[in-house]
C-alpha cells in the first residue's frame, strides 16, 4: 500500500468554512507577527526595517501556500491534522528565533540557521501534504514540479544567508524572496485548484484579522505596566480607532465584493485572480498593518515618557513613516486588491492615501499625540464620506448578502 492511499484526505466541498484547526493554526502567526514588530521596533533604522519586511515576507509566503492546500484537503481530518500540528511547531520555533533572525545571540543554537532549517521543514511539509493530495490530479502535480525549484531554491539561500552577516545577509535574504515569489509568478496558476471561493476569501479575511490583532497587542505592550493617564487613554483609543478603520475599509464591503467576484469567476480563471488579489496583493496589506502597529507602539512610547521623550515631542524619522506610510500603503493596497478582483478603482482611498502621504511633514513638527490624532481624524473622514456617499449601493450588497445561502 502507497503513501497516498495510506494518508485520508478529504476534500474541501465548494461551500466550506475555515475549520478551526486552520483558526489555531493562525494563532502561531500572532505570535509571530508580533515578533516582527518587536524586531523592528529593537532595530529602529532602515536597515532594521527592511529586514523585518523581508521577515514578514516570508511569513505571508509560508502562510498563504496551507492557505492553498487547505482549500483542496480539510485540515482536521486523518494524518493531514498531524503534520498540520508538526508544522505549527515549526513554525512556532521559527517565531521564537526571529529576534536572532539576522544575529546569533550567545549561547545555544545558531538562531539564522535553526530558523532556515524549520522553514525549510514547513515548506517541505506544504509540498508533501500537496504533492499527496494530487495523486489523482496530473495537471496539479505538474504545477508542483513547476513550482518546486523556486520553493526549494529559496529556501536553501535562506541557509546560505545563515553564514553571512550585515549588507550581504540581507541582499542574500532578498534575492531568496525574489526566487521564491518570482519563480511561483513565472510558473503560473494555471495547474492550481481552488475547490471553495468562499473558504479561501475567509481565510484571507481571518489573516488579516489577526494582522489587525496583532495591532492591538502592539498598542497593549507599549503601555503595560505603565500608570494609566490621559495621553495614554487618548493615544490608545486613537490607535484602536485607525485598527477600527482598517478592518471597516476591508470588511464592511470589499471582502463580501471580492468573495463574490472569485465565486462568479470560470474555474479555468480562477486560480489566477485568486493568485493576483488574494496571495500578492494581500501581503502589502499586511505589510501596511505591521508597520502602522510599530507606529502606534512608538507613538504610545512618546506619551508615556517610556522612549524618554515628552508629551511635546515630534513622532520623527521611522516611526512617523511607519505609522502614515504604513497606513498609506494599508489604503493603495486596498486600490490595488479592489481593481484586481472587483475592476474598480476607488478614488477615495487613492486620494486619502495621498493625503496621508503629504501631511508627513506636516506630522514631523507637531506633538506626536497631534500627529496621531490627525491621522486617525482623517481616516474616520475618509470612512465617513465612502459610507456616506456609497449608502444606498452599500445597504444592497450587505443585505443581499446577508440573505444569500
Amino acid at each position: 500500500m502507497d503513501m497516498a492511499s495510506r494518508v485520508r484526505m478529504q476534500p474541501v466541498r465548494s461551500r466550506a468554512n475555515a475549520t478551526t484547526l486552520e483558526l489555531f493554526f493562525d494563532l502561531v502567526f500572532v505570535f509571530a507577527l508580533t515578533q516582527v514588530t518587536e524586531f523592528m521596533a529593537h532595530d529602529l533604522t532602515w536597515h532594521g526595517m527592511l529586514r523585518g519586511l523581508l521577515i514578514l515576507g516570508m511569513l505571508w509566503w509560508s502562510w498563504t501556500g496551507y492557505a492553498w492546500l487547505f482549500n483542496m484537503v480539510r485540515a482536521d481530518e486523518g494524518l493531514v491534522r498531524a503534520v498540520l500540528f508538526a508544522a505549527m511547531a515549526a513554525m512556532f520555533l521559527i517565531a521564537l528565533t526571529i529576534p536572532e533572525a539576522f544575529h546569533d545571540g550567545p549561547g545555544g543554537f545558531n538562531g539564522p540557521i535553526v530558523l532556515a532549517l524549520c522553514y525549510f521543514f514547513f515548506r517541505l511539509m506544504h509540498l508533501a501534504l500537496f504533492w499527496i493530495a494530487g495523486r489523482d490530479d496530473a495537471g496539479l502535480r505538474r504545477q508542483l514540479v513547476r513550482f518546486a525549484p523556486a520553493m526549494a531554491g529559496g529556501t536553501l539561500l535562506l541557509l546560505a544567508a545563515s553564514q553571512l552577516r550585515g549588507g550581504p545577509q540581507t541582499g542574500m535574504w532578498a534575492l531568496a524572496l525574489l526566487i521564491d515569489y518570482g519563480g511561483t509568478f513565472i510558473a503560473g496558476a494555471a495547474g492550481w485548484r481552488l475547490r471553495s471561493a468562499q473558504h479561501f476569501a475567509e481565510r484571507h479575511g481571518l489573516i488579516l484579522i489577526v494582522a489587525l490583532g496583532e495591532s492591538i497587542v502592539a498598542i497593549g505592550i507599549g503601555i503595560a505596566g505603565l500608570p494609566i493617564s490621559w495621553p495614554i487613554v487618548t493615544a490608545a483609543a486613537l490607535g484602536l480607532t485607525i485598527a477600527a478603520v482598517m478592518w471597516w475599509a476591508y470588511f464592511d464591503v470589499t471582502a463580501l465584493l471580492a468573495e463574490h467576484a472569485l465565486s462568479s469567476e470560470p474555474e479555468e480563471t480562477r486560480p489566477k485572480l485568486a493568485w493576483d488579489a488574494f496571495s500578492f496583493l494581500h501581503l502589502p496589506l499586511m505589510l501596511g498593518v505591521v508597520l502602522a502597529s510599530l507606529g502606534l507602539k512608538k507613538v504610545l512610547q512618546y506619551v508615556s515618557g517610556v522612549a524618554q521623550h515628552d508629551l511635546g515631542d515630534a513622532l520623527t524619522g521611522i516611526g512617523l513613516f511607519a505609522l502614515y506610510g504604513g497606513t498609506a500603503l494599508y489604503l493603495l493596497a486596498h486600490v490595488a486588491f479592489k481593481l484586481r478582483a472587483i475592476h474598480t478603482f476607488s478614488v477615495a482611498r487613492f486620494v486619502t492615501a495621498l493625503v496621508v502621504l503629504a501631511l508627513i511633514p506636516v506630522a514631523w513638527q507637531i506633538p506626536a499625540l497631534v500627529a496621531l490624532l490627525i491621522l486617525t481624524g482623517t481616516l474616520v473622514l475618509f470612512i465617513a464620506i465612502e459610507t456616506t456617499k456609497y449608502a444606498v449601493e452599500r445597504d444592497l450588497i450587505r443585505h443581499s448578502s446577508e440573505q444569500s445561502p
